[in-house]
C-alpha cells in the first residue's frame, strides 16, 4: 500500500497560478504583492488587525520577545505540553523559561498552576514578564480565563497558535486573544507554505517594529543603516503566494479534519483502552491530528505496527521539562504532560485520507491492540 504520512501538504488549486504570477513579476525575494496579500488574508480570516509574514512560527515568537523587551533577568511562563520552538526563543532572548503542566479537559496549560506559579514567583520578589501559551494539536486552551488572569497580573501574553487556525473560543479565533498570536505553515500544518509563519497583533506599533526587526533592523536610508540588531525572518514573495492559495481551501480543510477525527472516533469507539483528546464545551478545535492515548498497552509498539504497514504515526510531544536541554528550567508540574505523552499517539489527520484508509489504520490498531 502507499504510504499514508501523518499530515502530507495539500494543495487546493491556485498555489502554481499565483507562484508563476510572482515568477512573472520576478519580485522572488522577500517583497512582492502576495506578502501582503497573505498578511491581509490571515487578517481577515481571523479578526487580527495586522500581521507579518514571517519564515517560520519560532521566529515569530522571537520576534513577539524581542519587541516586549524579554531578556536575561526576565523570566516567562511557557506550557510544558508543546513543540520545542515555543520555548526555544525564550533561551534566544537569554530568558528563564518556567513550564507549566496541563490539565485534561484540554492537554493544554492548567490554569490552576498558571495561578499558583504567578504566586510562588511573587513570593520569590519576582514577577514573569510573559507567558506563552500553546493550542496544541489544534485544540484550544482555556484561554479566555489565561488572558484573564495575565491583564489580572500584568504579563504579557503570546499565544501559541502554530497548530490551532482556524480554531475558536466562544466563536473567536485562536491566536487573537493575547498581545500576539502566532501561526506556522510548516508542511504538516493544516495550511502550509513550505515554510514559514505569521505574527498577528492588534498593536500597529508591534507589527511595524517586527516588519523592521525581521528585515535586519534596517533604518529608512538609502545606505544600509543599523542602529540595532534585526533578523533575517521575513517570508519570501514565492512563499506568501502559496500561502494565499492555501488560504482559499482552509475551511475546507478544517471540516474534512474533523470529519477525520469522528471517524476514526466511529471506528474504535468499542476499544475500551482508547480515549480521543477532549475539546473544551466552548471551544472548536481544528483537529489539525487525531491524539489518542491507550491504556494497558504500549503505544510505541502500536506505532510501530503501523510503520511496518507503511504507516506514519507519532507519539505526543514529549514535555519541554523532560528535555535534556531544559532538565534545569524551574517548572510546575502534575504528571499529566507525563502521562499523555507515556500513552499517547498521533494518527494520520492528512485532509485527503479517505474513510477506506482510516478503517484500514483502525483494524490495525484493534488487531495489535488484542
Amino acid at each position: 500500500m502507499k504510504k499514508i504520512f501523518l499530515s502530507p501538504p495539500h494543495m487546493v488549486g491556485n498555489e502554481l497560478k499565483y507562484i508563476e504570477e510572482v515568477f512573472k513579476s520576478n519580485y522572488i525575494a522577500p517583497v512582492g504583492e502576495y506578502i501582503e496579500k497573505f498578511e491581509k488574508s490571515i487578517c481577515n480570516f481571523t479578526g487580527a488587525k495586522y500581521a507579518a509574514a514571517v519564515s517560520s512560527g519560532t521566529a515569530a515568537i522571537h520576534l513577539a520577545l524581542r519587541i516586549l523587551n524579554i531578556k536575561s533577568s526576565d523570566t516567562v511562563l511557557c506550557s510544558t505540553f508543546t513543540f520545542i520552538g515555543s520555548a526555544t526563543p525564550i533561551i534566544f532572548q537569554g530568558a528563564k523559561p518556567f513550564f507549566l503542566d496541563s490539565d485534561l479537559k484540554s492537554w493544554n496549560i492548567d490554569t490552576t498552576l498558571l495561578e499558583e506559579a504567578i504566586e510562588k514567583l511573587y513570593k520569590q520578589g519576582r514577577k514573569p514578564k510573559a507567558l506563552i501559551v500553546t493550542h496544541l494539536y489544534g485544540q484550544p486552551a482555556n484561554i479566555e480565563k489565561i488572558q484573564e488572569i495575565c491583564k489580572k497580573n500584568n504579563i504579557f501574553l503570546i499565544e501559541d497558535a502554530a497548530e490551532s487556525l482556524g480554531a475558536k473560543f466562544n466563536n473567536k479565533f485562536t491566536g487573537t486573544f493575547g498581545d500576539f498570536g502566532i501561526f506556522s505553515f510548516n508542511g504538516n500544518k493544516i495550511i502550509t507554505t513550505s515554510g514559514g509563519g505569521m505574527l498577528v497583533s492588534n498593536n500597529l506599533d508591534y507589527i511595524e517594529k517586527a516588519k523592521f526587526y525581521a528585515t535586519q533592523a534596517k533604518e529608512d536610508c538609502i545606505w544600509y543603516e543599523h542602529n540595532e540588531i534585526g533578523y533575517n525572518y521575513r517570508l519570501s514573495n514565492v512563499l506568501a503566494a502559496i500561502g494565499v492559495g492555501q488560504m482559499e481551501g482552509l475551511i475546507e480543510k478544517i471540516k474534512k479534519k474533523r470529519e477525520i477525527f469522528n471517524y476514526y472516533k466511529e471506528q474504535l469507539k468499542d476499544i475500551e483502552e482508547i480515549d480521543f483528546m477532549p475539546e473544551l464545551e466552548n471551544a472548536i478545535g481544528n483537529r489539525w491530528l487525531t491524539c489518542i492515548t491507550v491504556e494497558n498497552a504500549n503505544p510505541i509498539n502500536i506505532i510501530k505496527k503501523l510503520n511496518n504497514y507503511n504507516i506514519e504515526a507519532r507519539p505526543l510531544w514529549k514535555p519541554m521539562h523532560l528535555q535534556p536541554v531544559f532538565i534545569n528550567s524551574e517548572k510546575l508540574v502534575n504528571n499529566t504532560s507525563e502521562k499523555l505523552f507515556k500513552k499517547g499517539i498521533c494518527l494520520p489527520s492528512g485532509t485527503q485520507l479517505n474513510e477506506n484508509e482510516i478503517k484500514y489504520i483502525s483494524n490495525i490498531i484493534k488487531e495489535e491492540l488484542k
